[in-house]
């Protein structure tokens, strides 16, 4: 038993009240369970009493379950012969009475042992690997993560939904808090990304179906047409220079400017090959002027182009679907809708970016005059408990708020800045000290308050906030006001999450198999996480995920087999009724419909059961639970062994 699990539990009491069960051989109690000094008590005891079975009264089997087994099977007995009955969760931690807390931990140990009495050998089966990985989104995240796996010498896949990779990260100016150029440090990585031999990507593609399980994992990628042919086509941008259609808002400049029908998505974008929006393009529209397909000297333009379905078989699949941003509609009394001089700070980095609208001139976008004053508002849709907000802070706000402040402070120091924040938050390595410095040196005015409504007086905007140091209401003049709009996971994250059986949280960021020992692995076997879709985090800390989210997939596909886990659903033939209920509910398709000969009272006859290929499934139990039968019954946690634990806790 774990050491603190004592301070709300009497553990020697557990110890000393199921020496008296039947065929308990043998009970004692032990500081640190886990510890390799545990570890060699439990083969000790295996040894010189002879046990068959054993219960360990400890952590969740969440945390430990493949510790105990492993030293049950060092000491000669079938791992799946273990049970663990959880009283730290379970006890301790939600329990301050010692007497209820030790109550409950003896009625946890008694269930225990009436299911292991029940537990048989089981034999993990084995799966071969796949040694090829899947990674969704063509970000800093996904490339980074596809680079690492490629140089082990595994074939990667890439999968971006956009015309081209980069994400995020190709739309800002400088990084904080060294201020690089964003693209000076991007580009390297999706020119080495395009050019590696392991490496394919799929621009403008989206996952269509995954189908499989860890090591066997079946893709269908749905590869959108360009109308454009990416073989032939010369990059040589005269088709979009002619295009007559240029009303179409730009993705890639947050719809600051307008492009043509037909267009690369930014300069240095990878394939830098045009794609054809259909729905902006007059020959799609109304079979008129096609003039790109006349004037191409590569012969590229191809209007009769459809998807091309790809399906490939992979051992791993990482997501790095990354993020977007909250609509600052939402939040009507900033009056993102009706003031062109209200922005978003992912607007403001097209701003001053010099590849940007205005060619990195700062201009306000009502008459397109330099700005006087300028008001940031910190937290827009972050740290927000009410519906239309999110209750988490996003982190990355308060550094690239501090990193928006300092830029204009530097480049126009006439214009007066102010920052309007709930509180500062600078986590990183040289956060704190680079926020200062836009305070100290600067003079980047920051005032502990929140925005309470944006207003149009006086042919500028009025800023009507609390300032909460003063205990005063104030009202700010600013020519432009910047929203640091939260951070929220892709738009597709739950579509995917559903596909891929992975699980998310209520803001549908993905969820970790553990938060603190399994952060880069998703609770289903095979798919890991990286980046922002997990959760928001900065560049460097995406980084470092996409790095460690390639080493577990790179552990995984360096294995040519898989163990199989042994504790799988399976179905009694002669009381199948073939309604195949089990079926509609099992999330990881391992139920299909099978005609089979089979023997009933007696009789042979050829009827419809359910079958379970045992690969596929992952032992949930819903197949178990919705069976009017009762045919359906799970290896390690049978019908029989949930009841004999139910029985002893009554």
């Amino acid at each position: 038993m774990r050491k603190h699990i004592a301070a709300t539990v009497d553990v020697a009491r557990v110890a000393e009240s199921v020496r008296s069960i039947p065929d308990v051989a043998f009970a004692t109690d032990y500081r640190y369970m886990c510890s390799e000094g545990g570890q060699t008590l439990l083969r000790q005891a295996v040894k010189e009493h002879g046990l068959s079975r054993i219960v360990v009264c400890a952590c969740s089997p969440r945390m430990h379950e493949a510790t105990f087994r492993k030293a049950a099977k060092a000491a000669g007995l079938n791992p799946y012969l273990v049970e663990i009955a959880n009283i730290r969760e379970h006890c301790s931690w939600v329990h301050k009475d010692k007497e209820v807390g030790t109550a409950k931990a003896i009625a946890l140990a008694k269930a225990a042992i009436a299911k292991v009495r029940l537990n048989t050998p089981l034999t993990a089966g084995e799966s071969p690997v796949v040694k090829r990985a899947l990674v969704i989104g063509g970000g800093i995240a996904g490339l980074q993560t596809a680079l690492d796996i490629a140089e082990a010498g595994y074939k990667v896949d890439i999968i971006e939904k956009s015309p081209s990779i980069g994400g995020k990260m190709a739309q800002l100016d400088k990084t904080f808090p060294t201020l690089d150029c964003s693209a000076c440090i991007l580009t390297p990585k999706m020119v080495d990304a395009a050019a590696h031999e392991n490496i394919t990507i799929h621009t403008y593609s989206e996952l269509e179906k995954v189908s499989g399980y860890v090591g066997q994992f079946e893709a269908v990628i749905r590869k959108k047409a360009r109308s454009v042919a990416v073989d032939r086509c010369s990059g040589c941008g005269l088709c979009m220079e002619k295009c007559p259609s240029k009303k179409a808002a730009s993705e890639f400049d947050e719809g600051l400017r307008t492009r043509s029908a037909i267009y690369i998505p930014f300069a240095q974008a990878i394939p830098n090959v045009p794609v054809i929006d259909r729905e902006q393009c007059l020959k799609f529209q109304a079979d008129k002027c096609g003039l790109c397909a006349k004037i191409c000297p590569a012969g590229a333009i191809e209007y009769g182009q459809e998807d091309e379905l790809i399906t490939n078989k992979y051992g791993a699949i990482v997501l790095a679907t990354g993020f977007t941003t909250i609509d600052p509609v939402r939040f009507g009394e900033f009056g993102y809708l009706h003031h062109k001089d209200v922005i978003t700070s992912l607007e403001f980095e097209r701003l001053t970016n010099a590849a940007g609208p205005t060619q990195g001139k700062l201009v306000k976008l009502s008459d397109g005059k330099k700005p006087k004053s300028i008001v940031f508002v910190s937290c827009v849709g972050s740290r927000d408990t009410t519906e239309r907000g999110k209750s988490y802070c996003s982190k990355i706000c308060c550094m690239y708020t501090a990193k928006h402040a300092l830029l204009v402070k530097e480049k126009y120091p006439d214009i007066a800045v102010k920052v309007f924040y709930i509180d500062v938050r600078t986590p990183g390595k040289g956060f704190d000290e680079f926020q200062r410095r836009a305070v100290e040196e600067y003079g980047v005015e920051y005032i502990k308050g929140m925005v309470g409504k944006v207003t149009e007086e006086g042919g500028g905007l009025a800023v009507h906030a609390s300032d909460v140091a003063a205990g005063t209401k104030i009202v700010a003049e600013a020519d432009l006001v910047v929203l640091a709009t939260a951070v929220t996971p892709s738009s597709d994250a739950r579509k995917l999450a559903s596909m891929l059986s992975a699980s998310i949280d209520t803001d549908d960021f993905y969820t970790e198999a553990h938060p603190k020992l399994r952060p880069v692995e998703s609770p289903t076997a095979g798919i890991f996480l990286s980046g922002v879709c997990q959760g928001p985090k900065d560049i460097p800390e995406t980084v470092a995920q996409a790095g460690a989210a390639a080493v577990k997939a790179i552990g995984l596909l360096s294995k040519d087999k898989l163990l199989t886990n042994p504790c799988v659903a399976h179905v009694n033939e002669t009381t199948c009724s073939g309604c195949l209920a089990c079926e509609k509910v099992c999330p990881y398709g391992a139920i299909t419909a099978d005609y089979k000969q089979v023997n009933s009272k007696g009789l042979k006859e050829r009827r419809l059961i359910a079958h379970v290929n045992e690969a596929l499934c992952q032992g949930c139990g819903a197949c178990s639970v919705a069976c009017p039968s009762g045919a359906m019954d799970l290896r390690g946690f049978s019908n029989k062994q949930i009841m004999a634990e139910v029985d002893a806790l009554c």
